[in-house]
C-alpha cells in the first residue's frame, strides 16, 4: 500500500481524527491535489481550530487553486494565530504572502 492509501486508510477509519485527516491533507497538498487537500486540512482545523501549520496549508491551498481572498483570510488568520503563539518564522511569512497578494 503507498503511502497515500496508508493515509486515506486511517481516515476511513478513524474518520474524526484530526490528525489523521492533516496528514491525509498535507499528503495531497504535496502531490499536488489541492482541491483535495483543502477538504481534510479543513476538517482537521474545524477540531482544531488554532492548528496554525494546518491554516497556513489552506491558505496555500487556495492560493494555488487561484482562490485569493480565501487565501488572504487563510493567511490573515494564520498570522495573527503565529503572533499569539509566538513563531516569528510563519508570522513573516504569512507577512510576505499578504504583501505580495496585496
Amino acid at each position: 500500500m503507498d503511502p497515500l492509501e496508508r493515509q486515506r486508510h486511517l481516515v476511513a477509519q478513524h474518520p474524526q481524527n484530526e490528525l489523521a485527516r492533516f496528514s491525509l491533507g498535507k499528503a495531497l497538498f504535496d502531490r499536488g491535489d489541492y482541491g483535495d487537500a483543502q477538504i481534510h486540512l479543513g476538517e482537521a482545523l474545524q477540531k482544531k481550530p488554532e492548528w496554525m501549520v494546518v491554516q497556513i496549508l489552506l491558505g496555500k491551498c487556495a492560493l494555488n487553486l487561484g482562490h485569493r481572498e480565501a487565501a488572504r483570510a487563510a493567511f490573515t488568520r494564520a498570522r495573527e494565530l503565529a503572533i499569539v503563539q509566538h513563531h516569528q518564522d510563519p508570522q513573516l511569512e504569512m507577512e510576505q504572502l499578504l504583501s505580495e497578494l496585496h
